[in-house]
């Protein structure tokens, strides 16, 4: 029997990278899993693969900012599979751009991704928790929610951001079995790092490599099972030893 035996588990920003490595993981350990994007082609695809392989798997494609959107993928998945189990809140954007040429209007962008909708699709996925007795909730942070880098400074308050949300929500809830935990990547080997950046991210890690999107699913199978059972309001930081330095 899988650590996620017919769980039913919600994962946005899981039509590649980080969330379809998890996605794949979650299926072999034995869970229904809703995969949440914008991009409707590569979702799609990804639900045809995953069916190929005999798992229970749908795709919705939805806008995490948007409060009807958010509300909507609970709703499918309640239609579908009768319950939420397990969210991987994964969903982001990430931006590198001199703060003092930053427009607002881009920082607003990258704050109502990557912090607003990470509390919209939280909000939703307690909500639905609440009604059933509990459930967890990993949300993705960074390695820069706990140390800063030039450039990047919408990106790093917004990741600062859910590491203290994820904190919050995880004492708000304790007491009703809802765990609520934090994934903190480094640099990681998925789409959104060009490859012109590669070699000297890979350099600037400790462990000289960048980590694989099959790593951080380790990492968030973890969090999301019952082998993290006594573990809530944590931010587990996985960068290949970056923040020791």
């Amino acid at each position: 029997m899988g650590k996620l035996q017919d769980k039913v588990a919600v994962i946005t920003g899981g039509a590649s990278g980080i969330g379809a490595a998890t996605a794949r993981l979650f299926v072999s350990e034995g869970a229904k899993v809703v995969l949440v994007d914008l991009n409707e082609e590569k979702g799609k695809t990804f639900e045809k693969e995953l069916k190929a392989l005999n798992a229970e798997a749908f795709f919705i494609k939805a806008n995490i900012t948007s409060e009807e959107e958010v509300a909507n993928i609970f709703k499918q998945t309640i239609e579908t599979f009768g319950k939420v189990d397990v969210v991987f809140n994964n969903a982001g954007i990430g931006r590198v751009h001199p703060s003092h040429e930053l427009e607002y209007s881009e920082w607003r962008n990258t704050v109502n991704v990557d912090l607003d909708g990470v509390f919209l699709v939280a909000r939703e996925s307690i909500r639905e928790m609440l009604k059933t007795g509990g459930g967890t909730i990993v949300n993705t942070a960074s390695m820069y929610g706990w140390v800063g880098s030039p450039g990047s400074a919408a990106y790093n308050a917004a990741k600062g951001g859910v590491v203290n949300l994820t904190r919050s929500l995880a004492l708000e809830y304790a007491e009703q079995n809802i765990r609520i935990n934090a994934l903190c990547p480094g640099f990681i080997d998925t789409p959104i790092i060009p490859e012109e950046s590669k070699q000297a991210l890979a350099a600037a890690t400790p462990l000289k490599r960048l980590g694989k999107p099959e790593e951080m699913a380790k990492a968030v199978l973890f969090m999301a099972s019952d082998d993290s059972s006594f573990m809530t309001g944590n931010s587990l930081i996985v960068d290949g030893g970056y923040t020791a330095q």
